[in-house]
């Protein structure tokens, strides 16, 4: 999962896409980037850490221009190596500069089509880099010095008939203006917003969530539809066209679970709402399962729960309490590699309160389960504190399924959901009982209470095995758990950390 971020500004956009990185740092904290462009030239600092560690003042003052891009990285599968993070550059045509958020599910078929029709070198195993190779190809395919905004939705329309999977996309085109993009189903988040300077000016933005363009006083305007391409040309027109044509709009139903901002509204839904939402049908499935529950108290497992868990608490007439106080300079142990990493790192993250732990019977609440071994964790913390009975409720359903559109979810051997039903990942977390949302409940919790329950679709693959871009089989999942599974994270950070003492000693 990455954020992006593009602004085409009246003044120096340098400050303003540094404050929308930091807004949308809970999307990525492995790297972060911001590319400018000014005069004919890019600009561009990027390197691994978080945002504010990245860019210094000596940095800040290099990134000339009023137009510019924004990326905050984690890495799926692949190198965690400071080359793979973005923006992204090539040279021709005209010189084009992109951040990407998803992961193209044909990758290996592009890179060779790369290489072997449209004549392009790839330097490193990012799918964005595939990404950017196949728009500058099928842009210079217009051979036009000056492309016109009918030039660069052709070449978005080509691209989209040879990229499949997730992508929300930003890209610079120097001299000729900025461009983004959302994949045809609309998998990933991007959403639009205009502001008007002190001079009357129009400034445009485009961003992963609306957190940001709330952050710098931009109005949203929409979300971009699936297939949907803006062009913002060098005198600040804005062009907008579907070059996909019409298609199912799937957003990922995870983004409201656990990634994006309670603040952010995306595809006009509210993620603190949703989640409200959540918390009032897991109550009802505890009242229909457990009507005679003991609860004493309901305590959220922070941060993304709370409103889920305030809201069960609600309907269940018991107290709601903060039983775990978070280290909020730890980073989110879902996206860690590594498991031994991820243990250390929930210790060092949460510590609870004992006063509200003795001698209780607590209902913890978390938004999801993955590996499960975050939970036990915590079930050994609540014990260890005074729990008499330790209750877990989660959010979201049962996790039983790898995600292959840019989310680093574990590969299925390692979701303890993947082979186990309730009774089994009860024992194994060392819960007194368990439950789960049901998938139903969660896509109305998810669906505006203004529009029929069955009126949207969304991206469920991680619940359900349905891979809506339909060229998900066998072969391909167990790539996929050759490349993401510990084991080879571990590998990957073992290389990344011998290239980058190799390039301090040869300084």
């Amino acid at each position: 999962m990455c954020g992006i971020i593009a602004i085409f500004g009246s003044s120096p956009v340098n400050q303003a896409i540094y404050d929308a990185l930091t807004v949308l740092q809970h999307r990525g904290q492995d790297a972060a980037g911001i590319a400018t462009q000014e005069n004919g030239k890019f600009y561009l600092r990027k390197n691994n850490g978080l945002v504010r560690d990245v860019f210094h003042t000596r940095h800040m003052r290099a990134l000339k221009g009023n137009i510019g891009i924004g990326h905050v990285r984690y890495p799926t599968a692949g190198s965690a190596s400071c080359t793979e993070s973005q923006p992204l550059y090539v040279n021709s045509p005209y010189g084009i500069a992109l951040a990407h958020n998803g992961n193209l599910t044909n990758q290996k078929d592009l890179a060779k089509q790369i290489y072997e029709t449209d004549l392009r070198h790839l330097n490193t195993s990012s799918d964005s880099e595939v990404l950017l190779n196949v728009l500058a190809h099928e842009l210079q395919q217009q051979q036009k010095l000056e492309p016109s905004a009918d030039d660069v939705f052709k070449a978005v329309e080509n691209l989209y008939k040879r990229c499949r999977g997730a992508y929300a996309t930003v890209a610079m085109i120097l001299g000729h203006g900025i461009v983004g993009f959302r994949d045809p189903h609309g998998i990933r988040p991007l959403v639009y917003g205009e502001r008007t300077d002190e001079k009357g000016r129009k400034e445009y933005m485009l961003a992963s969530e609306s957190v940001a363009l709330d952050a710098l006083g931009f109005d949203f305007v929409r979300d971009l539809a699936p297939g949907e391409v803006i062009f913002i040309d060098g005198q600040g027109q804005l062009h907008s066209k579907n070059c996909a044509g019409k298609n199912e709009h799937t957003p990922c139903i995870f983004e409201y679970v656990y990634f994006a901002r309670p603040d952010s509204v995306i595809d006009g839904s509210s993620v603190y709402k949703t989640r409200v939402r959540m918390g009032e049908y897991l109550a009802a499935k505890i009242l229909e399962e457990f009507p005679d529950h003991d609860i004493d108290v309901v305590i959220p497992v922070p941060e993304s729960s709370r409103p889920s868990a305030m809201e069960l608490a609600h309907h269940l007439g018991v107290k709601f309490r903060e039983g775990f106080v978070k280290n909020r300079y730890i980073g989110r142990t879902f996206i860690m590699p590594g498991q031994e990493e991820r243990k250390k790192s929930v210790k060092q993250k949460l510590n609870p309160i004992p006063l509200e732990f003795q001698d209780k019977n607590v209902l913890l609440v978390d938004d999801s389960i993955v590996r499960g071994t975050t939970s036990r964790q915590i079930i050994e913390m609540a014990r260890e504190a005074g729990a008499r009975k330790v209750y877990f409720a989660s959010a979201a359903p049962e996790i039983r399924f790898p995600n292959v559109y840019g989310i680093d979810m574990p590969v299925k051997s390692e979701l303890i959901a993947h082979d186990k039903n309730v009774k089994d990942i009860q024992k194994d977390i060392g819960a007194d009982w368990l439950i789960y949302q049901n998938l139903d409940d969660l896509i109305k919790a998810v669906t505006p209470t203004d529009e029929q329950p069955d009126s949207r679709h969304f991206d469920c693959s991680v619940f359900d095995g349905d891979y809506i871009t339909g060229d998900i089989d066998e072969e391909y999942l167990n790539c996929l758990e050759a490349a993401r599974n510990d084991n080879a994270k571990q590998q990957q950070n073992v290389d990344f950390s011998e290239d980058h003492d190799q390039m301090v000693d040869s300084l």
